[in-house]
């Protein structure tokens, strides 16, 4: 059936901020919607609340709205615009539960407004676990006993029948959020507690575990005319008990017999068609690998994560296809837009090996509880394509950038025999190097599989990587030995450490004796049809695919797996930059391993290398392709670490020259330059050795800021106030302090901002200053930040403007940079300088619309600024006020600490903007998913200094209408300033106790400002933590509490007595 005509406007519905459970994958299916949409001619209105994403930008749909995704500002836009239709299911969870609350609160009935694709009954009854088990009752096809519950007491009643262990699975919540699996009743009680409170239904799914059986995924696709496809199978790693987003995935299934194959296949079509699902859907399967018994585990009625990953392993892009689906096409009339000669009805068939692993935050949070279950944990992913399954998965770990290269890994290897059963036996994020140990010692195939119930074919890829090594140790400097070793995915580096020798040397010998790579493209049709794609990866096999075209071209390096500090902001910067790059008629090559993001989409660049970011494969590429330049501004700080290689090669690195990079990151260097200039900054001095870092201290004289140099997002940064917590700090951190210098500055208290300059060597351009919220000592990526500034009088702009010029200048910087200042006293002091594109590159350039990353680039490629028309100075400020809010995923990982530091915690961000600052605010606060009741109550827990400040705050939620509850010292200082305040005991006193207030939700915000201590039992970190499992808004700072404030006190009216 043609597609429609009686439809015009559409209006898509965005994911919001980037969380655990809910990342990158749908900012890239929501862009590829709105972009086949408008190519199909309709208009698109996109509402979406992140300001970090390609997503949000003016140019993917005909109007964006950057506000909060909540039913009335979504109707405020919907009376505006008067959408003739509504896509909820490229917007992960977060659209679904939109378009199901909008549809409750009448406004689409209203306003006659259809919803695209799949039908709101479709979605509820697979998403209802009631309405679901009925229907495959009715499909007859087979799901583990369960039932849902909406009390404790029903919970332990139903295990009892079935027998433990138990899976607990909350309704309606986002990557397993609050779920577990459960041994005995005591674990369940207290797992069925918690997820009853996260569950916005108020129920739990309790089911039968199938541990230890094959999870398989199917991504399918359904018309309207009834076609039903399968566009990817894959397999999990890990058998089931571990959610798919944190286990290793294969495709497509490497272990299934043709018939377990049909059967799954047949049951996944099937489904998608008693469903009416129209457009792209997952179904997960769990496979009795002793017989051909099956379980379906559950359905998604709507693009996944998991579609990101097939399109890019497939080269079928479902989120396009699903779109076009929507507005009536089907399967057998849309061209896939990446091979343009097949139609999109043919299943793709791959001729090689896919494995993705997931990027885990632990290094970031060293305390947390590492064990994976069913709830996710992973805050990204990478993918490597290779002729075999070794060769994939170890490109695959030499991607993810952890302190592991490859399966070697010395922490590992110190473990004891008991140590190592422990951890194969309850899975880690680390599993898999302790796999390649248990190996190493001898273990069979079959105690190892006895340990960790993974399939034998796995185990045994894992088993023959070590034989190798074995064999490689055995034969130094024999290249029949090195060709077969590079066959399965080795690196230079790795085969280096084998034969005790240097990758310089190894890479030496490789081109001596002609062992080279060639690039394969990735066809998808398994070559069944003629058809080309500008797509590749790398493999030591016989016949090149890739030719280099007689084109000038420039290699743009992204950023990597997305994890905490290097974000989804970089790919927004690298697709941008692409964009440029090709509007100066240069042909633009994209290399990167992340397969969530639009910027590894082949509709973006024109050519993609999807390999590791790794000083080896990035060579490999230039010495084919033979570019004219490399840019390494744009990929975060994974990129800025190869300049120096990569000089050292031979390669031009365009822009910033490597010693001027040098020059920002080096701590003595850096320090020269701003002597030179005569600029503040705070006393600061490097050290290397324990006893190095306490004299520094001391010199300086607490508190001091103590940090590791060179690496990303305030990792390891913390402040100090004493000598025991600095030789604690050093304790927890030895590791780092081998590799890395450690610098201490003295920690001044006062308002941070940042700016990022454009600058061409002579004229710099600063597009706005972010003013941030918090004061220092808050991670910048964690602090609120405002834009124009709010606070800051005409003479601390001069001073910002001028050393930013003169910075810029100085460091001789081409192209992009960001530096941090600190407002202390009205004068400015210089914080840092990253010499690259900062987190607030989409941020500013979407609200002062200069397209940064495009004129940084422009910049780079020899343009100058005056050419392209901007003046040298702070760029005009705009009228509108924008407030950018963090958002944190803590919910989802036990054992955090959540007091805001100078390290960065935060997933995601949102943004709120309006003409006042309070209203911007407000918004920002509700985008940020925090629920502001207009009257409520709010609980105080604070240290004795900072006591006074509270009374200010509480005086004015009092005024507002709010209760104050608050612990004894505390209450019995604000009773006594006559507030009316309700005293709660603290934690093991009498009753009510602060834990039950919080656990009963009877606030709605906590504000705590407890100190941390690294042991996991003080107050502080039991309050936060216990308000974080109910979800009630927690502030540890008071310049938050001071905006919340400011924002409730703007939509409230004021009542005093006469």
């Amino acid at each position: 059936m043609p597609k429609r005509t009686d439809i015009k406007k559409i209006m898509v519905l965005g994911s919001g901020p980037i969380i655990i459970g809910q990342a990158a994958e749908f900012d890239y299916s929501g862009t590829q919607a709105c972009m086949a949409l408008r190519e199909e001619g309709y208009e698109v209105v996109l509402v979406n609340s992140n300001p970090a994403t390609i997503m949000t930008d003016t140019d993917i749909a005909d109007r964006v709205y950057l506000e909060p995704l909540t039913v009335e500002s979504v109707s405020r836009i919907m009376r505006q615009e008067y959408p003739d239709a509504l896509l909820p299911t490229l917007g992960g969870q977060i659209g679904l539960n939109l378009a199901i609350a909008l549809h409750k609160s009448g406004i689409l009935d209203e306003l006659g407004i259809e919803l695209l694709g799949t039908k709101l009954s479709a979605i509820d009854q697979a998403e209802d676990r009631e309405k679901f088990k009925e229907l495959m009752l009715q499909l007859n096809e087979p799901i583990p006993a369960s039932k849902t519950v909406n009390t404790v007491a029903e919970a332990l009643e139903f295990a009892e029948t079935i027998g433990y262990p138990v899976i607990v699975r909350p309704a309606f919540t986002m990557g397993g959020t609050g779920g577990g699996l459960c041994d005995t009743p005591a674990e369940l009680e207290e797992i069925v507690a918690n997820g009853l409170d996260l569950s916005p239904a108020t129920q739990c799914l309790i089911e039968k575990s199938i541990m230890g059986h094959k999870e398989i995924e199917f991504e399918v696709m359904r018309d309207s005319a009834n076609n039903a496809m399968v566009v990817c199978s894959m397999e999990n790693f890990d058998p089931v008990g571990i959610h798919t987003g944190d286990s290793i995935v294969v495709a497509p299934t490497q272990t299934l017999t043709d018939r377990e194959y049909q059967m799954l296949r047949d049951c996944s079509l099937k489904l998608i068609r008693a469903l009416k699902i129209e457009g792209g859907c997952n179904v997960q399967l769990a496979l009795d690998p002793n017989s051909f018994n099956y379980n379906v585990i559950e359905v998604n009625p709507r693009v996944s994560r998991s579609s990101a990953l097939a399109s890019k392993a497939t080269g079928y892009p479902i989120a396009k296809m699903a779109a076009k689906i929507a507005v009536g096409l089907t399967l057998d009339e849309i061209k896939n837009p990446v091979t343009q000669t097949t139609y999109a009805e043919f299943e793709p068939a791959l001729d090689y090996v896919v494995a993705k692993i997931p990027r885990w935050p632990f290094d970031k949070f060293a305390q947390a509880d590492r064990t994976l279950g069913t709830q996710m944990k992973a805050t990204g992913e990478v993918m490597a394509i290779g002729r075999n399954l070794e060769e994939a998965l170890q490109k695959a770990v030499r991607s993810l950038e952890i302190d592991e290269k490859d399966l070697l890994s010395p922490r590992v290897a110190k473990a004891s025999d008991e140590e190592l059963e422990k951890k194969l036996v309850h899975a880690q994020d680390d599993r898999l190097f302790y796999l390649a140990e248990a190996f190493r010692r001898g273990y069979t195939l079959r105690e190892v599989h006895e340990f960790t119930k993974i399939n034998l074919y796995y185990l045994d890829i894992v088993k023959h990587i070590i034989e190798l090594e074995a064999k490689l140790k055995a034969h130094p400097n024999e290249p029949a030995c090195l060709k077969v070793a590079k066959y399965y995915g080795f690196s230079d580096h790795t085969i280096a450490k084998l034969w005790d020798t240097t990758a310089e040397k190894i890479r030496a010998l490789r081109k001596e004796n002609q062992i080279l790579p060639v690039y394969k493209m990735v066809d998808t049709c398994a070559a069944e049809f003629e058809s080309h794609t500008p797509y590749f990866y790398s493999s030591y096999d016989l016949e090149n695919e890739s030719h280099p075209s007689t084109k000038e071209s420039i290699l743009v390096i992204g950023s990597g797996p997305i994890r905490i500090g290097q974000g989804v902001e970089f790919d927004y910067a690298t697709v941008h930059s692409v964009k440029a790059i090709q509007k100066l008629g240069y042909e633009a090559i994209v290399m990167n391993s992340n397969p969530e993001t639009v910027s590894t989409d082949f509709s973006v660049s024109d050519k993609l290398y999807f390999e590791p970011l790794d000083l080896e494969d990035v060579l490999n590429v230039i010495e084919l392709e033979q570019p004219k330049g490399v840019i390494v501004q744009f990929g975060g700080q994974t990129a800025i670490n190869l300049a120096a290689g990569l000089e050292a090669n031979g390669v031009n690195v365009l822009g910033t020259a490597v010693a001027d990079l040098d020059r920002a990151e080096d701590r003595e260097l850096f320090d020269q330059v701003i002597k030179q200039l005569g600029l503040k900054q705070p006393v600061g001095k490097t050290a290397m050795s324990k006893e190095e870092v306490l004299a520094c201290a001391h010199e300086i004289g607490y508190p001091v800021l103590v940090r590791p140099s060179y690496v990303l997002g305030g990792r390891a940064m913390e402040i100090v106030n004493n000598d025991e917590e600095l030789t604690q700090y050093l304790a927890e951190n030895a590791h780092l302090a081998k590799e890395h210098p450690i610098l201490v500055d003295a920690y001044l208290e006062g308002y941070e901002c940042e700016v990022d300059a454009i600058c061409d060597g002579k004229d710099v351009l600063l597009p706005g200053i972010m003013e941030h919220i918090e004061q220092a000592g808050v991670h910048s990526g964690d602090s609120m930040a405002v834009y124009p500034p709010q606070n800051f009088d005409q003479s601390v702009k001069d001073q910002i403007e001028d050393a930013t010029k003169k910075l810029a200048v100085a460091l001789k910087c081409i192209g992009i940079m960001n530096i941090q200042f600190i407002v202390h006293k009205g004068e400015v002091y210089v914080l840092e300088v990253n010499p690259r594109a900062s987190r607030t590159v989409p941020f500013l350039s979407k609200i002062t619309d200069i397209k940064m990353t495009q004129v940084a680039t422009q910049v780079i490629l020899g343009k100058t600024l005056k050419e392209l028309g901007y003046e040298s100075g702070i760029y005009p400020e705009s009228e509108m006020i924008h407030v950018k809010a963090p958002v944190f995923s803590f919910n989802k990982l036990a054992d955090v600490d959540s007091l805001l530091g100078p390290e960065m915690k935060s997933t995601g961000e949102v943004m709120g903007s309006d003409h006042s600052f309070e209203k911007a605010l407000y918004k920002a606060f509700v985008g940020a998913n925090m629920k502001l009741p207009a009257n409520g109550s709010v609980l105080f827990t604070v240290k004795d200094k900072d006591k006074q400040q509270a009374l200010t705050l509480a005086k004015r939620f009092a005024k507002i209408g709010y209760r104050i509850f608050a612990t004894a010292g505390t209450a019995e200082f604000l009773n006594e300033n006559g507030l009316h305040t309700m005293t709660v005991a603290k934690i093991g006193q009498a009753k009510p106790g602060i834990l039950d207030v919080l656990q009963n939700n009877e606030v709605d915000i906590v504000i705590n400002t407890m100190d941390h201590d690294q042991e996991k039992v003080s107050d502080g970190f039991v309050i936060r933590q216990t308000a974080i499992e109910h979800n009630i808004a927690l502030l540890t700072s008071f310049d938050t509490v001071d905006a919340l404030l400011k924002a409730l006190e703007n939509r409230s009216f004021s009542t005093t007595a006469l």
